[in-house]
């Protein structure tokens, strides 16, 4: 991602994340012009035809930060990333937004891939992540932990947990109280993948 790429992925999340996802977690340009400044190797674009289809946005932040597998303002430190660390051992997903038309096409597959090879490169413990449950508020399930530990063990589906685990994450648990989603019960499943050389 390059500054000249701002105005077209902040249009991006809004197409990626209509209503009822609150506005107010959508990035604004100043919030990735200061993700480029601390951590340019971390922000990703997709394009098509000149076209940016997808983003990417990633932090890092240190192994004792991850371990305490706080909400989100706790672990990234807001919009700013004001807990972003040089010298971070995680490599912590923020967001990925995909263009409704370019869904289902391996977008969301190649970032992931681009995420788990910045892990390798830059030798850090882990790729980590707290991601959304968006079809938790319309299932059968009364609590988010018990939904997403149906969707782990393959008893239920979700659109973006349900992926996420096809690429190879591991799903450790719950972190209530994340952020404001109702869609997810206000809640996040923990996902990592450690490096692979570090796993032999």
């Amino acid at each position: 991602m390059q500054i000249d790429d701002i105005p077209a992925v902040v249009a991006l999340q809004a197409d990626a994340f209509p209503p009822p996802f609150d506005p107010e977690f959508l990035w604004k340009p100043e919030h990735l012009f200061a993700h480029i400044e601390k951590f340019p190797v971390g922000q990703f674009v997709a394009m098509s035809d000149d076209q940016i289809v997808g983003s990417c946005s990633n932090t890092l932040v240190r192994e004792s930060v991850w371990n305490q597998h706080g909400n989100w303002t706790a672990t990234v430190g807001g919009p700013f990333l004001e807990s972003f660390s040089a010298e971070g051992e995680v490599l912590y997903g923020l967001d990925i937004s995909v263009s409704p038309a370019f869904r289902r096409q391996g977008v969301g597959r190649a970032s992931y891939l681009s995420r788990f090879a910045l892990v390798e490169e830059l030798r850090l413990a882990r790729y980590g992540t707290a991601c959304r449950l968006p079809d938790f508020a319309a299932s059968n399930y009364d609590k988010p932990s018990e939904y997403a530990v149906a969707v782990a063990q393959t008893e239920a589906a979700d659109r973006t947990l349900t992926p996420l685990l096809s690429y190879g994450l591991t799903f450790l648990g719950i972190i209530d109280d994340y952020m404001e989603d109702p869609e997810s019960g206000n809640a996040a499943a923990l996902l990592e993948r450690p490096r692979v050389e570090a796993r032999k």
